[in-house]
């Protein structure tokens, strides 16, 4: 992927997405990359998800 690739993507995903970093424990990456990977899933789509189904499991609301 060229420079000017990149760029366009960086730019595209500032202007639509907001950035949400999750630190965990050494070694757990790995283990929610297989997760995802055995579910058809990115990381993001795995946590996105997740998220979205302990907010409807406890009724919580924005």
């Amino acid at each position: 992927m060229g420079k000017t690739s990149s760029t366009v993507k960086n730019r595209y995903a500032a202007k639509n997405y907001d950035m949400v970093r999750v630190l965990v424990k050494k070694g757990e990456k790995d283990r929610y990359k297989g997760i995802a990977d055995k579910m058809g899933l990115s990381m993001s789509q795995l946590f996105v998800q997740a998220v979205e189904e302990y907010i409807t499991a406890h009724n919580t609301k924005n």
